[in-house]
């Protein structure tokens, strides 16, 4: 998968260097060019996206500290040759999966996930690969996100609908559904394949 263009990759560094700047400086004129700074990199993501400029400053400009990567857990559970996925409220379907609570490892958020999605309980037994989200899914994100892929097995429970999801159902590889392709692609579902029917697994990781 293509890399960022390099608009976005200006325009993410300058938003991260101003984070920094602002999280660890000391003047206050510093802090009114960092600003700026991060006001540029807003402006260049709203001039070449369709997004309102205070839908970009909620994304782009809001957290504090050092820049870091977003984790997104998203669980592989098998039932012989076919992959849960969840139904999500616009009908596409997704791996059970979302961002990783700050109080809770990627595994525990992995199983909550799946819980909470699905209504399964699971053990998270493996972690197939980590990715950079913006190397393989689509549209581009503004802001870095690092996916973990956990293969997970069942141990008891079932579907229930709830505010995420749906509904939920076993596919095989060669008849998957409409996709939510921004959270998981027929290619990552493959690698979850490959994952599950390896006798040695060596987490991927890019």
């Amino acid at each position: 998968m293509e890399r960022r263009p390099q608009w976005l990759e200006w325009a993410v560094e300058l938003q991260a260097l101003a984070q920094a700047g602002l999280y660890y400086g000391h003047d206050k004129y510093d802090f009114e060019r960092y600003e700026r700074i991060r006001e540029i990199a807003a402006e260049m993501l709203a001039c070449q996206t369709d997004l309102p400029m205070e839908k970009i400053k909620d994304l782009f400009c809001s957290e504090t500290g050092y820049q870091t990567p977003k984790l997104d857990t998203r669980a592989a559970i098998f039932q012989g040759e076919k992959i849960l996925l969840v139904q999500e409220n616009d009908l596409r379907w997704s791996l059970p999966g979302g961002w990783v609570d700050v109080d809770i490892s990627v595994g525990e958020n992995a199983v909550k996930e799946v819980r909470e999605e699905a209504g399964l309980e699971v053990t998270a037994d493996l972690v197939i690969a980590v990715q950079d989200r913006n190397r393989h899914n689509r549209p581009l994100s503004a802001y870095g996100i690092c996916k973990i892929f956990v293969l997970c097995s069942v141990l008891g429970g079932s579907f229930q609908p709830n505010l995420e999801t749906v509904d939920s159902e076993y596919f095989s590889l060669d008849s998957l559904p409409e996709l939510s392709t921004e959270k998981v692609t027929e290619e990552q579902i493959k690698m979850c394949f490959d994952a599950y029917h390896a006798d040695h697994w060596t987490t991927l990781i890019d």
